[in-house]
This record gives C-alpha cells, sequence and structure tokens, in this order.
C-alpha cells in the first residue's frame, strides 16, 4: 500500500490543531473578539481546503476564479442572513 504524500499529514494535521484550539476557544470567555478570532480560524481550515485537497495551487486561472465567486457568494449570504437578524425588533411573548 502506497503511503499518501506528506503534505496531505501535514495538512491533515494542522487542521486537526486548528478544529482542537477552535474548541479550545468555544470555553473561553473572550467577549465580543471571540466571533472575529473564531472566524479567522475557520479561514485558515477553509484555506487549507481549498489549496491543498481541492488543489488549487496547481490549477489554471480559471478555477481560482470560480473559487472566488464561490467564497464571494457565500460571504454575501452571510451578509444579508445578518443583516436580517440584526434588523429584527425583539417582541416579547404573549
Amino acid at each position: 500500500m502506497q503511503s499518501p504524500p506528506r503534505y496531505l499529514l501535514l495538512a491533515w494535521l494542522a487542521l486537526a490543531a486548528l478544529l482542537a484550539g477552535n474548541i479550545a476557544l468555544a470555553f473561553l470567555e473572550q467577549g465580543p473578539v471571540s466571533l472575529f478570532i473564531n472566524l479567522a480560524v475557520a479561514a485558515m481550515m477553509a484555506a487549507i481546503v481549498l489549496t491543498l485537497f481541492m488543489e488549487l495551487r496547481s490549477s489554471a486561472g480559471l478555477l481560482w476564479v470560480f473559487a472566488g465567486a464561490g467564497f464571494f457568494w457565500l460571504s454575501l449570504l452571510f451578509c444579508l442572513t445578518a443583516v436580517d437578524y440584526l434588523t429584527r425588533y425583539s417582541f416579547a411573548p404573549t
């Protein structure tokens, strides 16, 4: 049986370490900055998956454009959801 390339094992270890760090950060009281820290960790994990497992680093430029467009639309959906959530009134239950 052939062993996987070394960079895939290192990427898996990095993803596991980032996941463990993200779980550990969830139990710490950091206030409002915790959202941005967790989003930064998630962005690092997504970058590892995109570049190594989806092999974007050795692909054509058009694939990079479509990957960027996917992230653009995902961020747009998150922003619209956040705007909807933040602009609703908190009505008291009757």
